[in-house]
């Protein structure tokens, strides 16, 4: 669920103590100048209809909701790694590309612990639909794996010339991929693949186009969207090897297993459903109006409010 969730910096950290204040005095001064200071009740009352403001709120009662109902399973250890493979990742640039973002270190280490208290929930609600009626509908659609050599470039005049010269008598697919391939992880290989269905290393339509082919077909250029925004990539493919599947689902039930949480850990109205019967459970009452619609997305209008009154208790 990269999951974005708790999508947003995590910024205006002060809002809820604000709020707290706000509802019997002016609170503290923040700011003061020749006659005249901004107080917190004045600070709260400017922010508090900024939808950056309004998105911390949110993040702030999910986390409180989810960590009370799920802390215990989720430890440090857990959030540790998460954070340790994230600045594996980044390397030296992690902390500036934490600040862009507009976090710290520990604020990113909260918003990972939260999404991962999310994520356990998820994961939770996915494995009580695992039906037999489910198991049966992803064998349906499951195909098992295929071996192909492909060949991925970012110009598409250049990937029809390739294919030319791929499709041509005695053509070395291999040699091919090797030459003009873009793809590091399969290039020095001649190109060579091994994927299935579920497998993620190959956009949708690329695996959609090899699992048609015959054993030694050759695709046409297959047009795939690119990693960067607003780019796209080609490929050519070349089938070398195809697993028959077999009629018997008890063969393919751990794979079919991971098929179905993963496709309902990915349903963003799936995971928008757990939050919103999670935050129900909480008794979530909105006291102030100007939050009145920030739980609509996940708990419709009318009940998460027993006030609209930035006074009620």
């Amino acid at each position: 669920m990269k999951k974005k969730i708790m999508a947003g910096a995590i910024t205006l950290l002060s809002v809820a103590t604000l709020a707290a204040c706000s509802n019997s005095s002016e609170g503290k001064d923040l700011i003061s100048m020749k006659g005249d200071v901004i107080t917190e009740h004045q600070f709260f009352e400017e922010v508090k209809n900024n939808p950056t403001a309004q998105q911390v709120l949110l993040n702030m009662t999910i986390q409180k909701v989810f960590e009370q109902q799920y802390g215990s399973e989720v430890t440090d250890k857990d959030v540790d790694d998460a954070v340790a493979e994230e600045q594996k990742k980044y390397g030296d640039s992690y902390n500036s590309v934490l600040q862009r973002a507009g976090m710290t270190p520990e604020t990113r280490k909260a918003q990972i612990r939260t999404s991962k208290l999310v994520e356990l929930a998820v994961k939770k609600a996915a494995e009580s639909e695992l039906t037999d009626e489910a198991y049966q509908k992803a064998f349906e659609s499951y195909t098992p794996d295929v071996t192909a050599q492909i060949i991925r470039m970012d110009n598409e005049d250049k990937a029809k010339e390739v294919l030319e010269k791929a499709k041509a008598e005695g053509a070395d697919f291999a040699q091919l991929a090797k030459d003009n391939s873009n793809d590091d992880k399969t290039k020095e290989n001649g190109g060579e693949i091994t994927f299935d269905s579920a497998s993620t290393e190959l956009p949708e339509q690329v695996k959609k186009a090899a699992f048609a082919l015959d054993v030694n077909g050759v695709s046409d250029v297959i047009t795939a969207t690119g990693t960067q925004a607003y780019s796209n990539q080609f490929y050519i493919v070349k089938v070398t090897k195809k697993t028959e599947k077999s009629s018997n689902l008890e063969d393919y039930k751990e794979k079919l297993k991971t098929i179905i949480l993963t496709q309902k850990q990915n349903d963003s109205a799936f995971v928008q459903g757990v939050i919103g019967k999670e935050l129900q459970a909480a008794n979530i009452k909105v006291k102030d109006q100007a939050f009145q619609n920030i739980f609509t997305q996940y708990i419709g209008g009318g009940d998460s409010s027993s006030s609209s009154s930035s006074s009620s208790n």
